[in-house]
């Protein structure tokens, strides 16, 4: 029996992940979907050791590094559990023993990543800004880094604050380790300077349930044989991310967002969209103090735009009249409340122009 035909109609997505997918993609994904092209069957019918998959794995892999600039010396893994499973894993394959690795907390996920790797072994905060309420990233001369760390752990960005750094600090010959998960190729990326970058496909890359890991070969030596298999980047690497069946769906349509980023023009193009976006967004909550942003000017994340209402008690009126307007997931984390717009690479400008003239309308009728 033939399923009845609906009307939909998409919002504009503000959500901080899973997070808005380019339209294009949706729909090369929908047609594709009963029978990918060759293969007689649908992606996630198909064996993840067949050749329609290698193409597609394989496809993948190769629109990243040509998009990201990523180099030979650097290994692509294709993994699950999220960046929280990496927050074990990490130090599980990088703190070796009798070494120490230092952490840079700029939030709850950087609170969350250290929490976990005090238990695989020893490490440090090498700088904080808990005391100030995580309104911005430490200024170099705040850090008190260790020249002999295993790694340096920072977030790059942060979902919850809206604080995000513009520049990574100078970590010297110590590895640069970072949770990318909410900001990962939403501008040029000079990847060849890190150790090891990690992230949840779900806010920039694609749906949940893929984390990308791009890891230095060099220090895939660090991996010990006595890590369960499943834990181990050495392992993973060696079997193409293929030990175990991965998310074949998933890595379908990171390939697919990855060709979509190149067909966009690129990081360079992606990068200045997205910081016109936050600056239309940026320059309305600035505009007359109705709104106030949360982060500090110098700390303000391009991705996740957190503010408050002068009158706080007005917030849950403004979401609840946002979302019936169209503008999806305008609330803030729980944790801290107020509003926060997610613009990651796939959010339209559309989007941003209308949730502006809805907040200069919610202060015309309740200024």
């Amino acid at each position: 029996m033939a399923m009845p035909l609906t009307t939909t109609h998409r919002v504009f997505n503000f959500s901080s992940g899973p997070a808005v997918l380019p339209e294009a993609v949706l729909r090369e994904a929908q047609r594709d979907l009963f029978e990918f092209p060759g293969a007689g069957m649908s992606v996630m019918e198909m064996s993840h050791r067949s050749k329609p998959f290698d193409r597609i794995l394989e496809g993948a892999e190769a629109t990243l590094r040509e998009v990201a600039g990523i180099p030979d010396t650097h290994a692509v893994l294709f993994l699950q559990g999220g960046a929280s499973l990496q927050f074990s894993m990490l130090p599980m394959n990088l703190l070796t023993a009798g070494a120490s690795a230092d952490y840079v907390i700029t939030g709850v996920w950087g609170e969350k990543a250290i929490a976990e790797a005090r238990k695989v072994g020893a490490v440090r905060v090498a700088g904080s800004t808990e005391a100030g309420g995580f309104r911005r990233v430490p200024r170099q001369d705040e850090l008190d880094l260790d020249p002999s760390a295993a790694f340096v752990h920072v977030t790059t960005n942060n979902t919850i604050y809206g604080s995000q750094w513009r520049a990574m600090p100078d970590v010297g010959s110590v590895p640069l380790v970072v949770d990318a998960s909410s900001d990962i190729f939403s501008a040029p990326m000079d990847v060849a300077r890190y150790g090891v970058i990690y992230a949840g496909a779900q806010k920039n890359l694609g749906p949940s349930g893929v984390t990308l890991v791009i890891v230095r070969k060099d220090l895939l030596a660090r991996s010990s044989p006595s890590l369960p298999t499943m834990l181990n980047y050495a392992v993973h690497a060696e079997q193409g991310s293929r030990y175990n069946t991965p998310n074949t769906f998933g890595i379908y349509i990171l390939g697919l967002v990855a060709a979509w980023m190149r067909a966009e023009g690129g990081l360079a193009a992606l990068g200045v969209r997205n910081a016109r976006k936050a600056a239309t967004l940026y320059a309305e909550i600035d505009r007359t103090g109705f709104y106030r942003g949360h982060a500090e000017v110098e700390s303000r994340s391009l991705m996740n735009v957190t503010f408050r209402l002068r009158d706080e008690s007005l917030e849950d009126a403004f979401a609840k009249a946002a979302t019936a307007e169209g503008l999806d997931g305008l609330k803030g984390h729980r944790s801290v409340g107020g509003l926060r717009a997610s613009m990651y690479n796939a959010f339209p400008e559309a989007g941003v122009e209308a949730l502006v003239h809805f907040m200069r309308e919610f202060e015309r009728t309740h200024g």
